[in-house]
């Protein structure tokens, strides 16, 4: 490759990234090929002599890639790309017992790092591995939970077949409301989560220990983000059929379609009168064990996020009045509702 070609290429790198950092050490090289010494580059960038020959050094031995921030342009890489795709599949597809470590199901930056020296004879502290495992394109995140008794192939009906036909239904003026329903209990006090707080100055969070709290009902308009809701008692046949009703005045005209999971109230032998009588509404139920094809439990967890947690209520009516403010507040900007749950 010619010098005008590897500048070209070089240059073509340059508007691609948006990594402040990445598009300097790009630039580094540019310059050099351009005919710059490395002290000009370094009063150019701010950089240091070392730094700018370690960039320029390490493009001329391994090519442009070697520039990528992952990688340390200081040394050669421990590991091929080969042995590098092999931790990748294997931490994605086994558990360390599965490879000869006994008793241990969960990959740790420890147990990774006793692996890949047996395995590739190459030693690596746990910030290394750490730094490996993000270029590869891994995050450390908490697992989070599915229903093991979910159907896929009916999870994939629902989103590929029933949902864009609902869809579908609104455009052509079958379906005036598309709603979709559910219902959950915010108790007076929650799981603690993550916030800020001073160094040593940490939040303690008082709690009489028992599991009061204000039970919902939901529903949210999918074309309009509108959110309804209701606080009942119990949650129970009758909370449920009032929760109908309410929606029907809520929306006076036009046919309704209500999406909502298998709970037992929902196919009770009470409600059924109730809806033969009521034309103007029909309920379409999700596949089972799917919740996270409702959209509301999304407002739940955002609700419990930005109002319960880590909140003492000393009086019960208190978690009602926080519940109404927080629906009054998400009905003023139904973009909002929109952006965050049905997109």
């Amino acid at each position: 490759m010619t010098t005008a070609q590897q500048i070209q290429q070089v240059t073509e790198a340059m508007k691609q990234t948006n990594n402040k950092r990445q598009y300097e050490r790009y630039l580094a090289v540019r310059l050099r090929l351009e005919g710059r010494t490395y002290t000009e580059i370094a009063e150019i960038l701010g950089r240091t002599y070392q730094s700018i020959s370690s960039y320029c050094k390490c493009y001329e031995e391994n090519g442009l890639s070697a520039l990528d921030m992952g990688h340390s342009p200081g040394g050669p890489k421990k590991l091929t790309e080969q042995q590098e795709q092999e931790i990748a599949e294997t931490v994605v597809h086994k558990k360390p017992v599965d490879v000869g470590i006994e008793a241990r199901h969960t990959w740790t930056l420890g147990i990774l790092v006793s692996w890949i020296e047996q395995r590739f004879q190459q030693s690596f502290t746990e910030k290394g591995v750490s730094k490996l495992l993000k270029r590869l394109g891994f995050s450390y995140t908490k697992a989070t939970y599915t229903l093991a008794h979910a159907n896929p192939v009916e999870q994939k009906a629902f989103r590929e077949i029933t949902l864009p036909k609902l869809k579908e239904q609104i455009v052509e003026g079958q379906i005036d409301h598309l709603l979709f329903e559910d219902e959950s209990m915010i108790r007076a006090y929650l799981a603690l989560q993550y916030n800020w707080f001073l160094k040593g100055q940490q939040r303690k969070i008082p709690t009489y220990g028992r599991h009061e709290g204000a039970k919902l009902l939901a529903a949210i308009d999918y074309e309009t983000g509108r959110v309804t809701h209701r606080e009942v008692e119990e949650c129970d046949t009758a909370a449920f059929r009032q929760f109908l009703e309410q929606i029907l005045e809520a929306y006076p005209e036009g046919k309704i379609v209500m999406v909502l999971d298998n709970a037992r109230i929902h196919h009770a032998k009470r409600l059924q009168p109730f809806l033969q009588q009521e034309k103007r509404l029909t309920l379409v139920f999700l596949p089972k064990y799917s919740p996270e094809l409702n959209p509301v439990e999304g407002l739940w967890k955002w609700l419990k996020h930005d109002v319960v947690n880590n909140v003492f209520f000393s009086k019960f009516y208190h978690i009602r009045k926080h519940v109404t403010d927080f629906i009054k507040q998400v009905n003023r900007y139904p973009q909002k509702v929109i952006d965050r749950l049905l997109t």
